[in-house]
Order: C-alpha cells, then structure tokens, then sequence
C-alpha cells in the first residue's frame, strides 16, 4: 500500500495544501507493525489544521461491495455496489442557510462532501470492501484525535483514508492516523478488530423490556407509567428493564425541576420499578437545553455559541434547543449534578443518553469535532460511573468503549411506509421502519462485541399503528436477530394470549445466526441464516415489510 499525504492547514489567513512528510511546519513519521499502521504529525511549530488524509490506488473488483458506515446512531448504513449512489441532504434544503443548517444538524455533511455519484462513497470509523465471502476491513483503532472516516471512488480504483481535524490546533505530537487491515470472512475480521478495542463487560448481555416513547411520545404522567409497568406482569419472567423516555421533565434540560406530571417524583417511580424486579432507566439529552427552558434563559452563558455570539442549534425538536457546552466550568458541574441526582438520588440504573452528537457539530477551542466527541463522552462515563448507559444519536467510533448499549438505527416510526418526507429522502437520519431494518440488519456485526445493538422499539399492538402484522413480526424478528436490546412501547395489559406469546417469544434471543446479508434488488434482502446446523434464506422486501421467502 503506497500512501500519499495531503496537509491543509491555515498560514496568513489563507489555506495551505501540501504533500510533502516534512516541510519547515512538521514532518510525517510512519511506524507499520504487522497489521497497523500509525501516522504521527510532529509539529515543529504551532498551526491550525484544515485536513489531514492518506490515498492509495485500490483495484476494485467488478463484483465488489463497500461497507458505508454512517455518521452517528441514526446514520443510514449499508453496502454499495460501483453503480450505487450515495445521496446527502435533499438539494431543497439550500434555500437558505436557516434550512440548511437545519437540515445538516444530525449529519456530517459540516466536514464531508456528498459526491452522489455512481461509485463514490465514504464510512466512518471503519469499513470494507465484500467480495462474496471474502472481506477486507480497515478500522480505527483511536478516535480521540478526531472522526476517522473511509472515501472511495471505486470506478477510478482511489481509496483515501481521512482524520477530521478542521479547526485543530497542534502543538505537539498529533495522532493523525492509527489503522489495523484484516482480511478473511465476516465474523474473522470483525472479532479481530473489536478484539482490538477497549468495551464495556456488559456488552455481551441482553435488555428486553419497555420503552415509553413509541405510544405516548411526551404525553405521558405517573398513572400511565405505572399502569403499563404493571401490564408486563403476564411477561415478567422475560422482562429485566423498564424505561422511562421523554416527558417526565419540565423541559428538556430542567431535568430537577418538579413536574406536575409525576407528584410523587422520580425516585417513587424507580422504586415501583425495582419493586417488580427490573432495572429501571431513564431518558436524557444530556447536553440540550430547550430554549424555553429556565436553564438556557438563566445561563446563557453554559451554552455553546456560533460565529455571531448566538447560542447554536442542537436540535429541531421541541421547538429547538441549544447544547451545553462541556468545557464551561458551571454547564460542567450542572450535567455532573443531575447524573448524581438521577443515579444516586433517584436510584435508576442505566440512563439513556440522547441527541449526544449536538456537543460537536462545530469544532471549537483548538480541538477537531472528534476531538470533543470524545471528551464528551469520556465526561459521561465519568458521570455514571459502572451504571448502564444506552447511548442515542451519538457517531459510533466515539461511543466504542464508553457505552454499555447503542442505538444503531433511526427511529421506527409509527407508520411502516412512512410520512411524505420518508419518500422524498431529506436526510440520511430520517426516522422509518424500513431505515430502521436496514441498520440493524448492516451493523449486526456491532452486536456484542463492542455493545449491546438497540435496533429500536418493535410492536405487537393494535392501536395507535399503522402496520400490518406481517410488517410486525419482520420487524420483531429483525430486531432479536441483529440486537440485544429488545423493547416495546406496548401497554401489554391490552394484549391478548396470541400477543403475550409472542411477547415472550421475541424477548428472548433467537438460536439463529445471519451467516450473510446483502440486497438482491433496490428493495429486497437476502439472508443467510443458520440454526443447529442447519441453514435458510430469508429475503424479505424491506419498502413493503413483507417476507418473500422463509425457508
């Protein structure tokens, strides 16, 4: 593999690009050791970085096939063939620079370039490149320097490997690349890579269970939380968590704050929860401040802000939020306080985590984007100590290590075909079903080795729920084969015998294994299963949710 450099970097104002591995600047050292390859920037004297990447000629089969991991937890994933495009943001969105901003907030569109050109692709963290049976995987071993992400132009034999780092100042010695190359087949490379990386023990465990959000959203109170932790009586043999989501706060960032909503408090709800034997959870957008919110109006100045002075946007939801920013003293100890408050004070033991990627969509303080997404994570560990974290709408590479559980797909949605945005492709976190199944199904290898996959909610209800029970059950089944998290956001008291058993049925983990998975056609999977031996195909037409072949 013959690497070429390219340096950008800020001199007078202006941006610098150079090939050189030593100049008056820095110098370049390379240190290959069996199948990784570490590349050290040593600067030889203060600079701001634009971007750092190393290309090489790779001879692309006819028949191959390259793994686009996406950006964060909601991020379509799948694999490309050289006639496949990856598309970006819907062009509709450039109108202006509000929609555009609004638009990009959940993506990495702030630092790569979407060709959508037939062949060209790019995945985070790590990738690789299928030819049947046969892969070859390049990861990261080290995302605190920075996102790590692959690009390829596969019709012009390029393949680049790129470190973010826009905005880093370098002063000493930078990591700009740490990369091991496997070869082998899918389950080979992938036990050697994770084998590589530091998880958590939990990792290889299982939460089945109960989600509030997918039937209530906000609108939920201490009467219907307690009615439905009481409705998986009939199932508790197969239940071990109960989560409270979204809707117990006053607003999103005054997590403390009474709530008329629950009289009692948050600590009467964990012991219910506890007092029927499962672990109790709790949601959080740990680093969100709705902007109506009493802790965005009295500290505006814990909040991250833009080129202007103005706090930045994290999110669109709730009408809007701004985000904390973590190297605010004050912002700092407040996140720190209301971990202490919900652990310890209140009793819950996993948190989960969302909107997590808000902290670095703009690089700041001399550190990259990474760079921050790492020091916002390693915060949050530090937060919950050995507690359980689930992490949400976080980019992957920088959740490895740090979380106990990940969301590894967009939200379900409550309608399987989706709303008129599903159909026009407005960006690539767009919450659906069927962008729900494809993750899971594409980011399988994740599961339980370096956490526990949270493919999202199934359903087995009949009301408030536009699905067919056939879209039901290949979602259910979907979820138990690629993840280790499985919950509903049912009330199962309103379930029949035929619903409980299949309750019970999908809470536990299926003996079959995906030995294969690819697309067959713009709309089908095929699957290669395997189950005491023996094997199956199972295709299914992922846009009608309907399984074409089980056997």
């Amino acid at each position: 593999m013959n690497l070429h450099f390219t340096v950008k970097y800020k001199s007078g104002g202006k941006t610098v690009e150079s090939s050189e591995t030593e100049t008056e600047l820095y110098s370049i050292e390379t240190a290959a050791q069996r199948s990784r390859l570490t590349v050290t920037l040593i600067p030889k004297k203060t600079f701001e970085l634009v971007e750092f990447y190393a290309d090489f000629e790779y001879r692309f089969g006819s028949s191959d096939r390259f793994f686009a991991g996406g950006y964060q937890s909601w991020t379509k994933t799948r694999e490309y063939t050289c006639d496949d495009i990856q598309r970006g943001v819907i062009k509709l969105a450039n109108v202006s620079k509000i929609t555009s901003h609004i638009a990009r907030i959940t993506s990495d569109e702030g630092f790569v370039e979407y060709s959508e050109k037939p062949g060209e692709f790019h995945s985070h963290c790590y990738t690789y490149i299928r030819s049947g049976e046969k892969l070859k995987l390049w990861g990261s071993l080290d995302e605190s320097a920075g996102f790590t992400y692959f690009k390829v132009r596969m019709n012009e034999n390029y393949f680049s490997i790129h470190r973010e780092c826009e905005r880093k100042i370098v002063s000493e010695p930078w990591k700009a690349l740490d990369i091991v190359y496997f070869e082998g087949g899918y389950d080979e490379v992938f036990d050697k890579y994770f084998a590589m990386l530091p998880t958590p023990e939990t990792k290889t465990g299982t939460m089945s269970g109960y989600t509030s959000w997918y039937n209530y959203f906000q609108k939920i109170d201490e009467s219907i939380i307690l009615r439905d932790l009481d409705g998986l009586d009939r199932a508790s043999d197969e239940v071990s968590i109960f989560q409270i989501d979204d809707g117990y706060e006053t607003f999103v960032g005054d997590w403390l704050d009474p709530c008329d909503k629950f009289p009692h408090g948050m600590k009467y709800i964990a012991d219910k929860i506890h007092a029927k034997g499962y672990k109790a959870g709790i949601w959080l957008a740990p680093f969100s401040c709705q902007r109506v919110s009493k802790t965005a109006k009295e500290h505006p100045d814990w909040l991250i802000k833009d080129e202007k002075g103005r706090p930045q946007l994290g999110c669109v939801g709730w009408g809007g939020a701004y985000t904390l920013d973590i190297y605010n003293p004050q912002a700092r100890e407040y996140i720190k306080r209301v971990f202490d408050t919900v652990l310890n004070g209140w009793g819950y033991d996993m948190v989960k985590l969302d909107f997590l990627y808000s902290e670095c969509i703009t690089p700041r303080n001399g550190k990259s984007r990474g760079e921050i997404m790492h020091d916002a994570m390693k915060l949050l560990r530090e937060c919950v100590g050995d507690k359980l974290i689930l992490g949400c709408g976080v980019p992957l590479g920088s959740a490895f290590g740090f979380v106990d559980a990940c969301r590894i797909s967009c939200d379900v949605d409550l309608v399987y075909n989706g709303k008129f945005f599903n159909h026009i492709q407005v960006c690539n976190e767009i919450l659906s079903a069927q962008s729900a199944i494809n993750n899971s199904v594409f980011r399988r290898h994740l599961n339980g080795r370096v956490f526990m996959n949270d493919p999202d909610v199934f359903f087995l209800r009949n009301n408030n729920l536009k699905f067919t029970q056939e879209q039901k059950l290949l979602l259910a089944r979907i979820n138990n084969l690629c993840g280790n998290v499985l919950f509903v956001s049912d009330n199962a008291g309103d379930y029949d015998e035929k619903q409980l058993e299949l309750l019970k049925k999908f809470f536990k983990k299926t003996d079959e294994k995906i030995t294969a998975a690819e697309y067959v056609g713009d709309d089908v999977i095929a699957m290669e299963l395997e189950s005491s031996g023996e094997r199956k195909r199972f295709e299914f037409n992922i846009k009608e949710g309907k399984v074409l072949k089980d056997c």
